[in-house]
């Protein structure tokens, strides 16, 4: 279903953003060595984001197409 795909997909985008913005707040620490860690967290999670929202996207053209021909 769309909807559940677009949920995903926002989770997805809210975990990267806080992975993010802990990488964020580590480095302004200092704490450079957790910074880069949470950093490649937030890549991974960024790249399934975007999936994600690839995914959600095609599910939405899908159930468009169909609805238009009935």
């Amino acid at each position: 279903m769309p909807r559940d795909a677009h949920t995903k997909a926002a989770n997805d985008h809210d975990n990267a953003a806080k992975s993010h913005r802990m990488a964020a707040e580590n480095h302004g620490k200092g704490e450079h060595n957790k910074g880069m860690e949470n950093s490649t967290k937030a890549q991974d999670q960024s790249k399934a984001a975007r999936e994600s929202s690839q995914a959600a996207h095609s599910k939405s053209q899908t159930s468009s197409q169909s609805s238009m021909k009935k």
